[in-house]
């Protein structure tokens, strides 16, 4: 029902696997889709594609920052994690740092302790602030009698 609009459009398809018993040292960088099993101390950044996509497995683990635009935990993070577009948390996330999202899709068992800030996609921002403007009153309505002037005769 809710995010799977946003689901089919993740990059399904796995570029690069890093095994369960790896244990990288170092920063990432990658682009289309990144499955983690192992274990990686470090920062981990996508090329900046709007479909760049990580998967942590409930059997990674990272140390470091995480900046992709896709990001789906089902493992422990210990560093901040910045997901403009989709975050999901699965059962067993453990995420411990700021989280900054776009979407977000929590399973039950997941948790986070740090900050959670939603980012608003400047789309989003404009059709706000489209929402709020408010017509204004021409000059000549201003002229006649107020409220007070009716209620005294």
């Amino acid at each position: 029902m809710f995010g799977r609009k946003r689901k089919n459009q993740l990059h399904h398809h796995i570029d690069t696997l890093i095994g369960a018993n790896t244990k990288l040292t170092g920063d990432v960088h990658f682009t289309g889709g990144l499955r983690i099993d192992g274990h990686i101390t470090g920062n981990i950044i996508a090329a900046g594609g709007e479909h760049d996509t990580l998967v942590l497995s409930n059997a990674g683990s990272i140390t470091g920052k995480i900046s992709v635009a896709n990001v789906v935990i089902n493992g422990t993070v210990n560093g901040p994690v910045h997901a403009p577009s989709y975050l999901e948390l699965q059962e067993n996330a453990k995420v411990y740092g700021d989280v900054q999202y776009g979407s977000l899709e929590i399973h039950l068992g997941a948790s986070v302790q740090g900050k959670m800030i939603h980012q608003n996609s400047p789309e989003d921002d404009h059709a706000k602030s489209v929402d709020k403007m408010i017509p204004l009153i021409p000059a000549a309505a201003d002229q006649q009698q107020s409220p007070t002037e009716t209620i005294t005769k």
